[in-house]
């Protein structure tokens, strides 16, 4: 209650969260908002039905089982931040862009502009998809086709837009806000799904959810509050007869430094080879059918889907860590600083110690997070609840964007803090 008392007073902290709300608030009235000229109601047994339906609906809010003007939610941009991302990594000219301000601003630039296609090719095979898939229930016109491409279209670059002024007020990332929001909002009708459908026999399966959610609740706090402290020793400096610093401090090696966006990526990636391979099923060509159906059948497999996504969760957890942690710049601002480690020499000693400390430290974070990602999926295997692997993903996703937002909040607490006693 004293947090809410001071986050109150504070006039800049209050109006961020205010903000951040009508924006929330906005983009879920959005995502009721059907596509003109389309018939939503021979959708809904589909998404229920289908589960990677069920994520895609997941990541856009709830926006694709409406077949809202927001249908795509943040796919299109998560799909574009991840290709530069990696081209960052890949193309020189790009990496050297991304260790400065202006060049990261730049490539977040293009990243936006890429939505755009990515956007009108999504809207246009998931329209497809669904057309193919429901059976001849939901047919659309020439005419009406495109005007839903360029109302998808416009929706996903309206949403891309809400995701950076969310993150502009500095108490959490815009895009995490976004799914976080279309979790909750479904949060209310699951359980009341449950209740209508709740059977004795079902019993022991539900506690045994209800045992691994509180499991991944307490593991994914437990991951994000762990770090390590590296001891950092700053120079005394004598100007006259005057000495200043001398002082020691630590630098904050996070276990989890990537946060939630590795699940997030892992499950986009995922959801990519099975959309395209459901765009296949009813191919002409007999080997691209085959295809598509051997991809469809390995990706419903439990036991495969669960290995390839914990390897990727594992493997965006260090990639993520890549793109946000940079122990050369660390190294120089210390340098410039007047601060060192102890026992280790400036410069590029330094840079490689940073990076071979902060290796060893994500190893077990990424280990950590690739495990409770997968957790659920042992439950899903021995019950019929299909639902169960969307379930697991959205607790990791919730959790995350909560801790993440009272830090940020608190930090901006600490600020203002700071600023009145100066």
């Amino acid at each position: 209650m004293e947090k809410f008392r001071q986050i109150w007073k504070a006039r800049e902290v209050r109006n961020s969260i205010l903000f951040v709300l009508a924006m929330l608030f906005i983009y879920r009235l959005a995502a009721h908002v059907p596509i003109p000229g389309i018939d939503t109601s021979v959708l809904k047994d589909f998404f229920s039905s289908n589960e990677m339906f069920g994520f895609l609906n997941l990541l856009s809010g709830g926006g694709m089982e409406n077949f809202s003007i927001v249908m795509l939610g943040v796919a299109p941009y998560i799909t574009s931040s991840i290709i530069f991302q990696l081209l960052a990594m890949i193309v020189p000219s790009l990496e050297e862009m991304n260790k400065e301000e202006a060049g990261r601003q730049k490539i977040n630039m293009w990243s936006r502009w890429m939505t755009v296609p990515l956007a009108v090719i999504q809207g246009f095979s998931m329209i497809k998809l669904i057309q193919s898939n429901s059976q001849g229930q939901m047919a659309i016109s020439g005419f009406s086709l495109m005007v839903a491409i360029l109302t998808i279209t416009a929706g996903t670059i309206f949403v891309m837009w809400l995701g950076e002024l969310i993150s502009e007020k500095k108490i959490g990332n815009g895009v995490s806000f976004m799914i976080f929001a279309g979790i909750v909002s479904g949060l209310p009708g699951g359980i009341a799904k449950l209740f209508s459908t709740f059977d004795v026999s079902t019993v022991w399966t539900i506690l045994a959810l209800a045992v691994v959610a509180i499991l991944t609740v307490i593991g994914v706090v437990i991951i994000n509050e762990g770090q390590r402290n590296i001891p950092v020793q700053y120079a005394r400096q004598i100007h006259g007869s005057r000495a200043f610093g001398g002082a020691s401090s630590h630098l904050p090696l996070r276990v989890n430094m990537a946060g939630v966006m590795p699940i997030i990526f892992a499950m986009s990636i995922l959801s990519f080879p099975q959309l395209v391979a459901s765009f296949f099923l009813k191919a002409k060509t007999h080997a691209l059918q085959r295809i598509a159906e051997i991809v469809t059948s390995a990706l419903n497999h439990q036991l495969f889907y669960g290995i390839i996504y914990f390897i990727l969760v594992f493997l965006f957890t260090y990639f993520y860590t890549e793109v946000i942690f940079h122990p050369k710049q660390i190294s120089e601002n210390l340098q410039k600083q007047g601060g060192f480690i102890p026992g280790i020499r400036p410069g590029k000693h330094t840079t490689d110690y940073l990076s071979s400390t902060s290796n060893k430290v994500i190893f077990g974070g990424a280990l950590s997070l690739s495990i409770l990602a997968v957790m659920p999926l042992f439950i899903q295997t021995a019950s019929n609840m299909s639902y169960i692997r969307i379930g697991g993903t959205s607790i990791i996703i919730v959790v995350s964007v909560v801790i993440e937002t009272v830090k940020q909040i608190e930090a901006q607490l600490s600020m203002r803090e700071y600023d009145i006693m100066k």
